[in-house]
């Protein structure tokens, strides 16, 4: 573990979990890196930046918001209420989302600065807004990123909720708009009711690295939108990479965040140097967040060891400038004829390869059961209680009760329910990806 921290950086600690021995030949390395950062990050290039943050609140304002009518008036109020949790200092607009995007507050292209006056002119023009229209989400993104790419704040976020599908726009469109945003800034996306698409929701705040989730019931916005809107506040550094170094002969496989959910960065990498990569991890606070680096290696004869790979966090500088860097670990590769050692699995790696297969499992299981496919959606979801129940993970096996009938949780049977509710199966899907740490000891 090493810790890089200064007076004027963040302090984060980079920990690698991992069994470093594989047998003769073995050539894939597998390791768990584990990043904290706590306080003292008030100081970083984010606080020096002209602001503390900067926010948009994107609001579905489309026909189906009055289906019924308290859907509209919860998203009025659950933006109000979110406006009221801003910081003095941050920079923010509200956009109003159809077939078009249409400025809120403050309008002209511009972003407001947050102080009792503004938060009250903003929480007034959010009474104007009513619903009516179609739905194109890629040009609620669009707006959002020409307002917030004026603010000069290192913390640059948005918030976005939506009722239904987008109908009114080509997938394309809105999949080359999530490619052009991404890294400009990150995204909290939240669905209303159950009438969206989990995949398009989802898809959202993965591309931008934010949370996704849904809120069955309007009565339940005004709480999260407020709570997602204290955690953005609470972000203190943005656009952290973790940098992957491997020798000449080594490769990475994967990066995937594996908790506090599971995110696959691999086809995120830009290259960084000889032999070297960044994956994005977007924005920080007071967090903590683990990694699954796989890594292939040469092999080797018994005896042999080698670094696998150098995992660094790095904050990029201002231009012409080096990145800082905020912490390293190291991921080791060492050839045994100890066949114990080379075959024991590492806690934290079995841990997290479970919660990515249980991820899985519900996502495959949901998908059999909207096909009719009652053997493969019973044998799927049966493998996820299984999983869940093993890895403690409660909240998932509490949502799976709600899907299936659980006949040996530690066996995985199960039977399907005749009847689901529609929100019960797509909060289910939305929170598939959601995992618990691992518990060490």
């Amino acid at each position: 573990m090493a810790n890089f921290a200064k007076p004027s950086a963040p302090r984060f600690t980079v920990e690698v979990y991992q069994n470093e021995f594989l047998p003769e030949g073995g050539s894939e390395v597998h390791a768990i890196v584990t990043v904290t950062s706590t306080g003292g990050a008030t100081a970083t290039r984010a606080a020096a930046s002209g602001g503390p943050a900067a926010v948009v609140i994107m609001v579905d304002c489309s026909g189906s918001m009055e289906h019924p009518p308290d859907k509209m008036r919860g998203a009025r109020e659950a933006t109000a209420a979110a406006i009221d949790t801003l910081r003095d200092g941050t920079s923010f607009a509200v956009i109003a989302g159809t077939h078009v995007a249409r400025e809120v507050y403050p309008g002209q292209g511009r972003l407001a600065v947050a102080d009792p006056a503004t938060r009250a002119q903003a929480k007034q023009a959010l009474q104007g807004v009513t619903a009516g229209g179609g739905t194109a989400i890629g040009t609620w993104l669009r707006l959002a990123d020409g307002l917030l790419r004026q603010s000069s704040a290192a913390i640059r976020h948005g918030i976005l909720l939506t009722d239904g599908r987008n109908e009114h726009e080509d997938p394309a469109v809105l999949r080359a708009t999530l490619d052009a945003c991404a890294g400009r800034f990150t995204c909290d996306a939240r669905g209303v009711g159950t009438d969206w698409e989990v995949k398009e929701v989802t898809g959202i705040a993965d591309a931008l690295l934010g949370s996704a989730d849904i809120v069955a019931d309007p009565a339940h916005l005004t709480e999260d939108f407020t709570r997602m809107m204290e955690k953005a506040m609470g972000k203190e550094v943005a656009d952290v990479a973790l940098r992957l170094w491997t020798p000449v002969g080594a490769e990475v496989r994967y990066v995937k965040q594996v908790a506090p959910s599971v995110l696959d960065l691999s086809d995120r990498r830009t290259e960084a140097g000889p032999r070297a990569g960044d994956y994005p991890t977007g924005s920080w606070g007071d967090e903590s967040r683990d990694y699954h680096v796989c890594v292939r290696v040469p092999s080797a004869a018994v005896g042999q060891e080698m670094l696998a790979a150098r995992a660094t966090l790095v904050l990029p500088g201002p231009p012409g400038e080096p990145p800082t860097t905020l912490g390293q670990g190291l991921v080791r590769a060492v050839w045994t004829a100890d066949l114990a050692a080379s075959t024991a699995i590492n806690p934290q790696v079995a841990h997290y390869t479970g919660q990515a297969e249980l991820a899985q499992a519900i996502q495959q299981g949901l998908e059999a059961r909207k096909l009719g496919d009652v053997d493969g959606a019973t044998a799927k979801l049966g493998r996820a209680v299984q999983l869940a129940s093993a890895s403690g993970n409660a909240d998932t096996a509490k949502l799976l009760a709600k899907v299936v009938d659980v006949v040996d949780a530690a066996a995985g049977t199960v039977r399907l329910k005749a009847r689901v509710a529609d929100a019960d199966e797509m909060t289910l899907e939305t929170r598939s990806t959601q995992t618990v740490r691992v518990k060490k000891t």
